[in-house]
């Protein structure tokens, strides 16, 4: 017999309502204003999870002795749009689906928010494969005898699944679970490491003839490009604090939308780009149902971010931002208010009142797992949509089984368990019956990629 080990139905509600979505707000505004029809941007490095390309197989063992197996080891993503990273999975009992977009976030806005071992698993991916890419000295710092890309991922997967869902995993090579052992050891806390691109705040507003903002922006990289997206209104230009015409900035650069005296009633988006290596630790999450990853190699990236500005003559002139807020169970949405009259709109039963020359941040709570969609409009025709799933804890064992994704994906149809071209960490090897199942979703179009794990509970 085997079981299939899933999630919850609200996670089949979170994958229909916004699959292939961003947590991201759209702003539209109408009439005399243009209208930014893109995805907003939080900042940082996207990507698209490919084949879970180097592994092995470990034991997981739950705290009530259930015993099961789990291919381990390392996804390979492709970031858009260029670079590739590779990375490990810290949420072991959910799916991962080949295909499913991903986004750079800080620990707050993931399962790692309260994890007190955050620090310890960003050590284990400085201190082994693939930062560590000598295995000949690895295997002897660990006092194994032979350590291979696969066995060596495997074993560092399951050292970090100890910290992240709170497991002892198990590698079925001996030397592999030298490694783990070594690690699970000698792991000491770091500190998260810091983003690679973001600008705060990502909305600003005021009124024409003046600067607005302004943009802070962080970066490892050395500079970002700076570009206003088609469409923007003549006369609009982006400046540095002293007024000058900028078209790039380094890390702590503040910047400007500066709009000209008598626009008319308008809004127009930055984007900001960069080249750049992703910091090894930083997490990716996705706003469909899959499982949440953390990054442990990384190629040359290019990393990308947004900023919107919105100007009226009179009147309220609002700007909104949306972020995850793991702690309080939530969605933080901040509101500022650059105009000469209120603001005031109303969210899930609350009514919200800017007044000029103000900002207020109001936490939306929203039940894990479950898929938000929020609408604020204002005056002018002013709208802004934020959508997304939070999802800030593991799986647990015993929580109620996942459907698997409704939505068809061809890069979800192809592969084998043991050929390791499906997205599968924590997923059993798969038998003739398993093989079986899966394609019959395919054909009625369920096409995802879901766990398999076989279930050695007495009488079954």
């Amino acid at each position: 017999m085997f079981s299939v080990r899933r999630r919850g139905v609200a996670r089949l509600a979170a994958a229909t309502v916004v699959s292939g979505l961003v947590a991201a707000g759209a702003i539209a505004v109408a009439g005399p204003a243009m209208a930014d029809e893109g995805v907003q941007n939080s900042g940082g490095a996207n990507a698209t999870l490919g084949r879970l390309a180097i592994h092995d197989t470990v034991t997981i063992e739950e705290s009530d002795g259930e015993k099961w197996n789990a291919e381990a080891g390392l996804f390979e993503m492709a970031v858009r749009p260029g670079g590739a990273i590779q990375t490990y999975c810290i949420d072991l009992r959910t799916p991962a689906r080949k295909g499913t977009e991903y986004k750079e976030v800080g620990w707050d806005q993931s399962s790692l928010h309260n994890n007190p071992n955050a620090g310890k698993i960003r050590w284990i991916l400085q201190n082994s494969f693939p930062q560590v890419n000598d295995l000949a000295a690895l295997a002897k710092k660990v006092g194994a005898g032979k350590l291979t890309e696969d066995t060596a991922a495997a074993g560092t997967q399951a050292a970090i699944w100890h910290f992240s869902d709170k497991v002892e995993a198990t590698p079925a090579d001996a030397d592999a679970q030298k490694l783990t052992e070594y690690l699970e050891k000698e792991a000491k806390n770091l500190e998260e490491p810091g983003a690679s691109l973001t600008l705060d705040p990502p909305s600003v507003a005021g009124h024409p003839g003046e600067r607005l903002g302004p943009i802070t922006v962080s970066t490892n990289a050395s500079k970002a490009a700076l570009s206003l997206a088609p469409g923007a209104p003549a006369g609009v230009k982006i400046v540095d604090k002293d007024g000058k015409a900028v078209e790039s900035a380094a890390d702590g650069a503040k910047i400007f939308f500066d709009v000209p005296a008598g626009a008319a009633d308008a809004s127009a988006t930055l984007n900001v780009q960069a080249d750049t290596t992703v910091p090894i630790g930083r997490a990716f999450v996705s706003e469909t149902r899959s499982q949440t990853l953390i990054l442990a190699g990384t190629s040359t990236s290019t990393v990308t971010a947004k900023a919107t500005a919105t100007w009226a003559k009179k009147g309220a002139i609002p700007a909104l931002s949306a972020e995850k807020n793991c702690a309080k169970g939530g969605v933080d949405i901040t509101a500022s208010n650059k105009g000469d009259e209120p603001f005031t709109f109303e969210l899930k039963g609350q009514k919200v009142t800017i007044a000029p020359g103000e900002s207020k941040t109001v936490t939306i709570p929203v039940a894990e797992d479950q898929a938000y969609e929020f609408d604020i409009t204002g005056p002018n025709g002013f709208e802004k949509t934020f959508k997304g799933v939070l999802d800030c804890k593991t799986a647990t064992p015993g929580t109620p089984s996942e459907q698997p994704s409704p939505q068809p994906s061809a890069a979800t149809t192809g592969g084998t368990s043991g050929g390791g071209d499906l997205a599968e960490t924590g997923s059993s090897n798969a038998t003739p019956m398993i093989a079986g199942i899966a394609v019959a979703l395919v054909v009625v179009g369920g096409g995802a990629v879901f766990f398999l794990r076989k279930k050695k509970a007495a009488g079954e």
